[in-house]
């Protein structure tokens, strides 16, 4: 994917719903963290904020060279009833608003990580995923044998 793919994608119906203008699509800008990939001699370096969120709230997995990022959390809803404390009557909410938030992040890794010795943590909300890279093979001339 290109810059401008991504671009593209977050203005949906300019053409499609007959406006003029486009219409910016909220959800696609900001339902998934945003992601810094460092490419440095012996490692690729992910890192993601997840501002909130600690080790346990983070699901990782690795399967066939996809790295997938997500999290899932969920706000319980809290109803309190009027309690009558020592001749006054407690406060009870009229809105609680809380937030629920889900996202999952794909990536295809390059063929040069070692899938074996990922490493990943969570600093200050920041996840920080190290994939260390091992040597790829050269090319194998095959001789060709006359019959």
């Amino acid at each position: 994917m290109n810059e401008l793919a991504l671009f593209n994608d977050l203005f949906d119906g300019f053409e499609d719903d007959g406006y003029l203008m486009p219409s910016f699509n909220f959800r696609k800008a900001f339902a998934a963290p945003k992601v810094d990939v460092k490419e440095e001699k012996e490692a690729y370096l992910l890192e993601m904020d997840l501002p909130g969120k600690t080790d346990s709230d983070i699901n990782i997995e690795l399967d066939r060279n996809v790295l997938t990022i997500s999290s899932q959390t969920k706000s319980e809803k809290e109803e309190k009833k009027e309690e009558k404390a020592e001749g006054k009557t407690a406060g009870k909410y009229l809105i609680k608003e809380r937030s629920y938030s889900k996202f999952s992040r794909s990536f295809t890794l390059p063929e040069d990580v070692d899938s074996e010795n990922l490493t990943a943590k969570v600093t200050n909300g920041v996840l920080t995923v190290t994939m260390p890279r091992k040597a790829i093979a050269a090319p194998k001339r095959i001789a060709i044998t006359a019959a």
